[in-house]
């Protein structure tokens, strides 16, 4: 159990910075071609979100894990071929979907497929290193 909840604060943890890195970092003057598009983030609101976001890493890394524990994905190889269906299944297609509707710049909408992916990824790692196989 102690192994478990190490990886998911572990994976969680790593996860905060591949959002820094994918959703903040990479090509941040490309935010601001569509600045409509975004929120308010003057007065502290930014900081808000962005704690916000770190914490659902920690659900996003805990959830992984218990899938891959729930079908005894306990091995690297198909805990990462579970990463990657996991992520066409999921934030793949409602990234590009977004990107269909609203106006954004499409390296950020790769950047941020990337990011899931790689939030993925750590948790694909993490479960395989922390669970008995």
């Amino acid at each position: 159990m102690w192994m478990l909840i190490a990886a998911t604060l572990a994976a969680g943890t790593l996860m905060t910075f591949t959002d820094w890195l994918f959703f903040g970092v990479l090509f941040h003057k490309r935010y601001f071609i569509y600045p409509e598009v975004w929120r308010d983030r003057s007065g502290g609101k930014e900081r808000s979100a962005i704690l916000w976001s770190s914490v659902m890493d920690y659900f996003v890394a805990a959830a992984f894990i218990a899938l891959c524990d729930l079908f005894h994905v306990t091995d690297l190889a198909p805990a990462l071929l579970v990463a990657v269906l996991a992520w066409i299944a999921g934030p793949l297609i409602v990234t590009v979907t977004n990107s269909l509707f609203v106006k954004i710049d499409p390296l950020v909408t790769a950047a941020h497929a990337t990011g899931y992916l790689a939030r993925f990824v750590i948790a694909a790692v993490a479960a395989a290193v922390a669970l008995p196989g």
